[in-house]
């Protein structure tokens, strides 16, 4: 014990408590600045539900000089002071990543660096082994730091904030107009998509923002805000007063609520309630109960405001209205209903005593939360829509009316456009291997292990040097002939050339290296060589060296030594044995190396 002191004791407790509760205040105030929805909104002059966005994690800087270098020394072979410039190119691209700007450029730049991960993740992260690289984020909504050594932990990061810069684009839209509702749709199904795939390829995550849970909240409340565009973009369409298209307003306003409301139980759920700020969770509410009021709203204008339908009319009216309640309303006969005034009016005036109580809930819970009442634009929109529907109650209500106003039936939610969760297109921005001089990934990569370069000097013999050739890219010595120049000068099939006289042939084609080779003289050739650790080279099947063809043991994936190139090649299948009057030894022979392609389902630890 640090003391018995009774006194001392409560002291502490008490100054402990004060700290507590100013660390509490402080992250109530962080939290309140990072889920700040008016930040992001349009500047237009027209009013819409404001959207709720999300703000970007943030990170800090990282120092991957010394990491790297070390890393190209030890494991390549080559200089590390050399790639230099290629290292800082990249740590200048994720400085400039941290900032993206709100617009089609930021996007693009994210996922370039996303991109840029891929090659970096292949080229440096081995996995037995960490380079002692620490990545810090801040979590999106709290700030609370995170940090790790998976590189999974960068990636799964940038996606985040991938979806998120979707969110402020989409809430910045002027959704007044088409052309901006539909980039507004467009970019919250594209947020939606990028949380989806960083939901279902990583997991793990240290920090809350990333956690399944959250993420399955973001992506319905993505969903439920790209169905609110959809009903936006249904009221600017079908500004026609008739019967059927005020029948599918209503119908559209209740699918949005049905989706907020989905949302909003997912807020609910324990380990994402503690987690969510109150405004989020208040908005949520304040949408599902506006938007409920408007679909009784507009089926209450229909009934009240339509007149009767003709008899061609009323077949494909009573069609549509069979669908429209999720039970039908007490009274009389549908044909009965839509043909007689009086009983639209009654039914329409029951819809818009619900709809008054819905909008009046929905100023409730809004006056409830600081940060919404803060929000001028949404009291505005609540308002209007609260006096539009007592406005419509007056002008059907009449002094005679003495029966009692029944209860409308809830109204069966129904949208003519689903929301599409459009994962993230990768290929979409093309990126170049920054390290590429290191040479084709498919050989020179974090994963692969190789023997120390070994450089050795071949003078042409009688039966000239004695191997065959294979492949581009590096090229692969596929066949040593025993006694002849190359045996004796200890290459081994299976070795890589990686140089010839001082020439660099890590990119070299097959036709490159055998010009290369042809065009010694009599002082012979210097060739630097590799050879892979742990790969095994079985005898070709018919005895005979083995040709190049899309079944050389390489993946679809594999770029470096696509199989088109190999195909086309003229000299895949030459065997080269460097004197005319000899012939193919039947020993050669060769074996593909295994690759593995890297997938995209990735933990984090």
């Amino acid at each position: 014990r640090a003391t018995s002191n009774h006194k001392v004791k409560e002291t502490v407790a008490l100054e402990l408590s004060y700290v507590n509760s100013n660390l509490q205040l402080l992250k109530e105030e962080l939290e309140e600045l990072n889920s700040s929805m008016d930040v992001y909104q349009n500047d237009s002059e027209s009013i819409s539900v404001p959207m709720i966005p999300l703000g970007l994690k943030e990170t800090k800087e990282l120092d991957l000089l010394v990491p790297l270098k070390d890393f190209i020394s030890e494991h390549y072979g080559e200089e590390g002071v050399l790639f230099e410039k290629e290292i800082k190119e990249f740590m200048e691209l994720r400085q400039a990543m941290r900032t993206p700007s709100r617009n089609e450029a930021g996007l693009e730049l994210l996922m370039e660096y996303y991109n840029q991960l891929y090659f970096l993740d292949s080229r440096f992260f081995p996995p037995t082994k960490t380079l002692g690289i620490f990545f810090h984020w801040y979590d999106s909504l709290t700030g609370v730091p995170s940090h790790q050594r998976a590189l999974a932990f960068e990636k799964g990061s940038v996606l985040f904030n991938l979806g998120a810069l979707h969110t402020q684009i989409g809430a910045r839209q002027d959704r007044a107009a088409l052309p901006g509702l539909n980039q507004a749709i467009d970019a919250f199904q594209k947020a939606a998509g990028a949380f989806n795939y960083l939901k279902e390829n990583f997991s793990n995550a240290p920090s809350l923002d990333m956690s399944a849970a959250s993420l399955t909240m973001l992506v319905r409340l993505m969903v439920a805000q790209v169905q609110e565009c959809v009903f936006e973009k249904m009221t600017l369409l079908r500004a026609q007063n008739d019967f059927l298209a005020r029948l599918q307003l209503a119908q559209e306003a209740a699918r949005v609520e049905d989706v907020y409301s989905l949302v909003h139980q997912t807020m609910s759920q324990p380990h994402v309630k503690d987690y969510v700020p109150f405004s989020w969770t208040a908005m949520v509410q304040v949408k599902s109960e506006h938007f409920k009021a408007l679909s009784h709203y507009f089926a209450a204008v229909a009934l009240c405001d339509c007149p009767a339908p003709s008899d061609a009319e009323l077949l494909e009216q009573e069609k549509a209205f069979l669908q429209f309640h999720v039970t039908m309303p007490e009274g009389p006969s549908l044909r009965v209903l839509l043909q007689d005034p009086e009983e639209r009016r009654k039914l329409g005036k029951a819809h818009l005593k619900k709809a008054i109580m819905k909008h009046e809930e929905a100023m409730r819970i809004h006056g409830l939360c600081k940060i919404l009442r803060k929000m001028d634009i949404l009291q505005e929109v609540l308002s209007f829509a609260h006096k539009r529907s007592l406005s419509k109650y007056s002008e059907i209500d009449h002094e005679e009316d003495f029966f009692e106003t029944g209860e409308a039936p809830d109204i069966h939610p129904k949208t003519h456009q689903k929301p599409e969760i459009k994962s993230p297109n990768f290929s979409q921005v093309k990126v170049t291997d920054l390290f590429h001089r290191l040479g084709p990934l498919s050989v020179f990569s974090a994963k692969n292990k190789w023997y120390p370069a070994r450089r050795v000097h071949l003078m042409r013999g009688e039966n000239g040097f004695g191997f065959t050739l294979r492949g581009d890219s590096p090229v692969l010595i596929a066949g040593v002939i025993p006694g002849g120049c190359a045996a004796e000068a200890g290459l081994k099939e299976g070795d890589y050339i990686i140089s010839v006289n001082g020439k660099d042939c890590k990119w070299s084609k097959h036709a490159e290296v055998v010009q290369l080779l042809k065009s010694t003289g009599k002082e012979g050739v210097d060739i630097g060589v590799i050879t892979l650790q742990g790969s095994e080279y079985p005898k070709a099947a018919d005895g005979k060296a083995a040709v190049m063809s899309s079944g050389s043991g390489m993946p679809k994936s594999n770029k470096e030594n696509s199989r088109k190139s190999l195909m086309n090649s003229k000299s895949a299948s030459t065997l080269l044995v460097w004197s005319k009057r000899s012939k193919r030894s039947k020993k050669s022979t060769y074996g593909g190396v295994p690759f593995t392609a890297v997938g995209d389902n990735e933990a984090m630890y």
